[in-house]
């Protein structure tokens, strides 16, 4: 093997291990209206065929004070708030962006318990803001940062090989593109300008007005949508642990968006806390088994990742069995069941792994990332001929792989053919020539936000 060869010559470590895991989910709810023993406010939220509505938002305000607490209804419809003090409170739910009428409840220290119907589709989220002579952020926690500027960050290490800080860049990207499950009612209110905005705002390469203007919306309206779109817009400029914070914020809200927990999975891979990562995108998956997004989210971060992660090897176990005939969820599978072999190989799991490859590649004849892991596990077992054929075969199905280049090299150098390892060697250097060219370009036209955490005067990108 020549010079060349040693120095760029680097397996890739795909893999999972399986660890049992726990994912809570809570709804955020802020301290009650006064921190005293006192009556509790029940109620029901209905839509309009008086159907109960599951994880809507309602929001308790006292007339006294203007002070006001939020809360989330159960699987039921039912909402609670405890330890009320005596007067009067203004009541109203919203779901998706449409709500109640306001209702006006008494709490008195003669009645331990009030209880209160609110039918959501009476008036819009437009009208909610007339009760209230304040401005409240109604998410669980207020933003210790700022964003405070733009910059270009192509200063910030790596290039287009560097697995883990590309797989990030991509799955920012892949999370700002989740749909969600329903689009719901048409746009209205306040935030929902806000939001569009700010994405007017971003089309228009202006990342500093489109963040301002989205979290606004968050804080008028702390919807779904809205933290979600706050949420992928920091990541998507690279303020990583920001976004973490506002994909936490959001999922509390709404443990049941699937796009919000695979959204703040993207963005811990981002921040490089990979268990935890994980963890979120199998909850993701666990929410909608039938939805690919987030097994391949997992998938992708499995490959990247340094070190082994949990629960990644169940859930894309899971993917190939309702998914048999994708070849994506039957090479993501492989890979993860590849990487438990590592540091000790097992034969029956080799076979299995060889199994499902071919089985990728008999589904799509264009799985390139298949065609090259069958290459490198022949390459193992000291089988030049088949090995050259399945790299030719990676290349034939994506001749922009850098890495089957630079393999096929490796091997017709191992079988005494310079020639045409020196031309494979050309080919791949020239693909990753080109490749950092573009990562460079695109990292230049995504800016970095700028942050100033609470308590810092300057700015300091992350």
């Amino acid at each position: 093997m020549n010079v060349h060869s040693l120095m760029k010559l680097s397996s890739r470590l795909i893999a999972t291990l399986v660890i049992a895991w726990a994912m809570p989910c809570a709804s955020a709810q802020p301290a009650s209206v006064s921190p005293v023993s006192g009556s509790t406010i029940t109620g029901l939220v209905l839509d309009s065929a008086q159907k109960p509505i599951s994880d809507a938002s309602v929001w308790l305000e006292s007339n006294a004070n203007s002070n006001k607490v939020f809360t989330k209804t159960d699987a039921y419809g039912v909402f609670s708030f405890s330890d009320i003090r005596e007067g009067k409170y203004l009541i109203s739910a919203q779901k998706s962006g449409v709500e109640s009428e306001v209702e006006t409840v008494s709490a008195s220290s003669s009645t331990t318990r009030e209880s209160v119907k609110l039918t959501v589709g009476t008036t819009s989220y437009s009208n909610h803001s007339t009760t209230s002579s304040t401005n409240v952020m109604e998410f669980s926690d207020q933003p210790n940062f700022t964003v405070s500027g733009v910059t270009d960050w192509t200063a910030v290490g790596g290039h287009g090989s560097d697995a883990v800080l590309r797989t990030s860049e991509e799955l920012a990207k892949d999370a700002a593109t989740l749909k969600p499950e329903s689009t719901g009612p048409p746009v209205n209110g306040n935030g929902d300008q806000h939001r569009l905005a700010g994405e007017t705002a971003e089309r228009s390469g202006d990342p500093l007005k489109a963040v301002h203007e989205l979290e606004e919306a968050v804080r008028l309206d702390p919807s779904e949508k809205n933290y979600f779109e706050w949420g992928s817009e920091l990541l998507l400029h690279r303020a990583v642990w920001q976004a973490v914070e506002v994909f936490e914020n959001g999922s509390k809200a709404y443990p049941k968006s699937e796009r919000m927990l695979a959204a703040l999975g993207a963005a811990l891979f981002a921040s490089a806390r990979y268990d935890e990562a994980a963890l979120e995108l199998c909850a993701a998956s666990d929410l909608s088994p039938d939805n690919s997004d987030p097994y391949i989210f997992l998938g992708k971060i499995a490959i990247a990742a340094p070190t082994p992660l949990p629960c990644v090897e169940q859930k894309l176990a899971r993917f190939a069995q309702r998914r048999p005939e994708s070849s994506l969820a039957n090479y993501f599978y492989a890979m993860a069941v590849l990487k438990r072999q590592v540091p000790s190989p097992d034969e029956q799991a080799s076979q299995q792994v060889v199994a499902l490859l071919n089985k990728a590649v008999e589904l799509d004849a264009k799985c390139s990332d298949a065609w090259l892991q069958l290459g490198i596990l022949s390459s193992s077992r000291h089988e030049a001929e088949r090995t050259i054929l399945y790299y030719k075969k990676a290349i034939e199905a994506n001749p922009q792989s850098g890495e089957a280049h630079y393999r096929l090299a490796v091997a017709y150098d191992r079988i005494g053919k310079p020639t045409e390892a020196r031309e494979q060697f050309e080919i791949h250097d020239e693909i990753e020539k080109r490749e950092a060219e573009g990562v460079e370009r695109e990292r230049r036209e995504i800016k970095q936000f700028l942050i100033v955490l609470q308590g810092q005067p300057t700015a300091s990108p992350r």
